[in-house]
Parts: structure tokens; C-alpha cells; sequence
């Protein structure tokens, strides 16, 4: 490739790779939004399991981060492990 064309190539490739860099520091810096008012669902990854059948489920929704144990065959179920992205 001939020199006059690879410094124009170059400087725009220098470019959007700065461009891209500002862009992904200043998503960054954004605060985290406030948590939902209490009573409306929110977003888990929980697994539990019961120790008498071996049933398992995942809850996806709960109305608060760190919800209490669905109940089957009578008893609490047991925490497998939280699913981490």
C-alpha cells in the first residue's frame, strides 16, 4: 500500500478509535439508577432446589433483591447458587 494512502487510512482508523474510547469513559462515568420504589418486581438470577424431590427453579423476578425461599413438598428450598453474568 503507497504511503499518501496508508497515513489517511491511518488517521481515521486513529480516530474512531478514540472516539470509541471517550464514548465508553463517559458511559462509565454515568451514576447507577435509583432502585425501584418497594412493591414493583425486580430482576434476580436465583436457583433453588428442593432437598426432597431434587425439583429445581430459577426465579427471575421478586419483589425485592434477596427474596425468601419458594416452599415445595412442604419444606423451604435450598439455595443452589446465585448466577452470576
Amino acid at each position: 500500500m503507497p504511503l499518501w494512502l496508508s497515513v489517511p487510512i491511518a488517521i481515521v482508523v486513529g480516530m474512531t478509535l478514540i472516539r470509541v474510547g471517550i464514548g465508553v469513559l463517559l458511559m462509565i462515568r454515568q451514576p447507577l439508577p435509583p432502585p425501584p420504589p418497594p412493591g414493583e418486581l425486580r430482576k434476580v438470577k436465583i436457583s433453588y432446589r428442593c432437598s426432597l424431590c431434587a425439583t429445581e427453579v430459577r426465579m427471575t423476578v421478586a419483589p425485592e433483591e434477596d427474596p425468601d425461599p419458594p416452599r415445595h413438598c412442604g419444606d423451604d428450598m435450598d439455595l443452589v447458587a446465585p448466577i452470576e453474568d
